[in-house]
C-alpha cells in the first residue's frame, strides 16, 4: 500500500468502529486498503491504503466519522519515521503562552494575550505585535520571569516526542518566537538538542521593554528547518515540523510531517495535518511507532 490513514484519539477514545467507518469510507472512493494495525490500544491505529489521494482520504474519513472523529493524518507509507524535530514551544511543548503568563504580573494578562493570539491567527503582523507587547512590559522585575518559568507545565506527550525521536537518531530543535530564558529552560527538560528563540532586554533587574534584533518569526522558523536539514543531508521530507501559530505555518508547510497541533483556525485550515484529539504522541503515532516503542525524555 502506498500510504497510510493513521487515527489517533485521546487514550480510551478509539474504537474498531472508527477504523471500520474510515475503511468503509476509503473503499466506498474506489480505493484498496490494507488490514488495520493498531499501534496504541483504544488510542491509534494505522490504515494502509492506495489507489486514493491522501486528502482525499482524510476527508472521506472525516465526513463518516462525522463529530465523532479522531484526529486523521494520510501520509506516505515509504519514510515515514522523521530524522529531524523542529518544534514550537508555547502552546507547543508547553500548555501555556509564556508572555501572556509573565504580563499577569503586570496586570496585563488580558489586554496581552488578545494581541497575541490575533498575532497567532496571523491577523496581526508578529514583530509588530512582538515589539508592541514587550513594551508594555517595561519595567517589570525580572523575578516575573522565574515565578512563569515555576508554573509553566510541559504538553503531555512532549517528553515522549523528543524522547522517541531522540532515542532513534533524530535531531531536535525548539525554534520559538518566544524567549530565551523559557527556551533554554524548556530544552534542557525535555531533551532538545537545540534551541532558538528571542532576547529579552533587561536594565537593572528590569525589563527594558525590547527584544534583542533581528526578531526570530516565521521566516526564522523555515529557515531554521531548511538550515538543520541542509546540515545533516535531510531532504525536508525526512523533517517533522509542528506548532500552533500563524509563524509556524511556513515550517510546517515545509516539513513532510508538518502538524498543526492544538493550532489557531487560520493555521489549521492551511496545514496538511492536523492534531486536535490527541496529545503531542500523535506525532510519533503519524510516524508508525507503537506505544510501546515511546521512550520518555528528560
Amino acid at each position: 500500500m502506498s500510504h497510510v490513514l493513521t487515527l489517533v484519539a485521546a487514550p480510551g477514545a478509539l474504537a474498531p468502529a472508527h477504523v471500520s467507518a474510515a475503511r468503509d469510507a476509503l473503499r466506498a472512493l474506489g480505493a484498496a486498503t490494507g488490514a488495520p494495525d493498531w499501534l496504541g490500544e483504544a488510542e491509534a491505529a494505522d490504515l494502509p491504503f492506495a489507489e486514493l489521494a491522501p486528502e482525499q482520504a482524510v476527508a472521506a474519513a472525516r465526513a463518516a466519522l462525522g463529530a465523532d472523529a479522531p484526529d486523521l493524518l494520510a501520509t506516505p507509507a515509504e519514510g515515514r519515521r522523521k530524522r529531524l524535530l523542529i518544534a514550537d514551544m508555547d502552546s507547543t511543548i508547553v500548555t501555556t503562552e509564556t508572555l501572556d503568563e509573565m504580563a499577569a504580573a503586570a496586570g496585563l494578562k488580558d489586554v496581552i494575550a488578545a494581541i497575541t493570539a490575533r498575532a497567532m491567527n496571523g491577523e496581526l503582523d508578529f514583530k509588530a505585535a512582538l515589539r508592541e507587547r514587550v513594551a508594555m512590559l517595561k519595567g517589570l522585575d525580572e523575578a516575573a520571569l522565574e515565578d512563569t518559568w515555576r508554573e509553566t507545565q510541559l504538553m503531555p506527550g512532549a517528553l515522549e516526542l523528543v524522547g522517541t525521536m531522540r532515542a532513534h537518531g533524530a535531531h531536535c530543535a525548539l525554534v520559538s518566537g518566544g524567549f530565551t530564558f523559557f527556551t533554554g529552560r524548556v530544552a534542557e527538560r525535555v531533551g532538545f538538542h537545540e534551541h532558538h528563540s528571542n532576547t529579552l532586554l533587561t536594565k537593572a533587574g528590569k525589563l527594558a521593554g525590547t527584544v534583542a534584533e533581528p526578531i526570530l518569526d516565521k521566516d526564522s522558523k523555515l529557515a531554521t528547518l531548511k538550515r538543520l536539514a541542509a546540515a545533516r543531508g535531510l531532504p525536508l521530507e525526512a523533517c517533522c515540523a509542528v506548532g500552533d501559530g500563524a509563524n509556524d505555518l511556513p515550517m510546517i508547510q515545509a516539513a513532510g510531517l508538518g502538524v498543526a497541533f492544538r493550532a489557531k483556525p487560520a493555521v489549521r485550515a492551511a496545514a496538511r495535518h492536523v492534531v486536535t484529539q490527541g496529545d503531542l504522541s500523535a506525532l510519533l503515532f503519524a510516524q508508525g511507532y507503537r506505544r510501546g516503542e515511546f521512550s520518555a525524555a528528560g
